[in-house]
């Protein structure tokens, strides 16, 4: 018998001062059995820092195999931006920079060795999607303050974040990292 996906609900509060975004959110994530809670925050954290009109996680999820964990579609349903998680491989961000004319990838993992993967690979317009990387420290934390319902306040200025889960107060510097 397959397990099922663990749903979990989290009410956002975004403030994203780099961008000028500020909007109030509620997500519902479904974890899939094979889907670390580590990737599940990533992928949260993805949506929340790529936030703007048309922006969905993949029905599939983790599983699925033709689209991103995160993509952005426009109003004709094209998809705009290709939001890879954890270390997607190099066929996979390519064919997302080439489909989309934007992609970047959010990881949990260690941000050298997700390059190393990538590295003398083709991958279309490399020098142009960034690798984004979190404290791991960070991602442990947000992990186990993670509930099935959640209440979020995410702050970010000049790619510093604050993140407060669940009465739990965290910070982290977002890394960014090129391909090419």
């Amino acid at each position: 018998m397959a397990l099922s996906a663990t749903m979990h609900n989290f009410a956002v509060q975004l403030a994203d001062i780099d961008r000028d975004v500020y909007q109030e959110l509620e997500l519902r994530l479904a974890r899939h059995p094979s889907e670390s809670d580590e990737f599940m925050v990533t992928r949260l954290l993805a949506y929340c820092l790529e936030y703007e009109e048309g922006i969905a996680f993949s029905d599939g999820g983790v599983s699925a195999t033709d689209e991103p964990a995160v993509l952005v579609r426009d109003l004709t349903g094209r998809i705009t931006a290709w939001i890879e998680v954890g270390a997607p491989d190099a066929e996979r961000v390519h064919r997302g920079s080439k489909l989309a004319g934007r992609a970047a990838i959010y990881t949990h993992r260690d941000p050298a060795k997700v390059l190393a993967q990538l590295s003398g690979k083709r991958i279309h317009r490399a020098e142009a999607i960034p690798l984004y990387s979190f404290d791991r420290d960070f991602i442990a934390a947000a992990v186990a303050a993670i509930e099935r319902r959640n209440t979020v306040t995410l702050s970010i200025t000049e790619r510093l974040l604050y993140l407060e889960l669940n009465g739990t107060s965290l910070s982290t510097t977002v890394e960014e990292h090129t391909l090419g």
